[in-house]
């Protein structure tokens, strides 16, 4: 019987464990997810600049006071 209860109590631990790397393994699916978006949005921000689309740079703008 102690075979069967040592036995048991390692499934518990290997469950334990891989419940745990599921949750690891969710949370670092949605931060790939929200860093892919940012990752889009920071290109598309870029291809606008490029194309003159957006706002001029900072550098080539006259300052408030002016």
């Amino acid at each position: 019987m102690d075979r069967l209860d040592g036995i048991e109590e390692r499934l518990a631990h290997v469950q334990r464990a891989m419940d745990d790397l599921s949750d690891v393994v969710t949370a670092q699916r949605k931060e790939i997810d929200r860093l892919t978006r940012l990752v889009g949005l920071l290109v598309e921000r870029e291809a606008e600049r490029e194309a003159g689309l957006g706002d001029p740079p900072a550098a080539n703008q006259r300052p408030p006071h002016w």
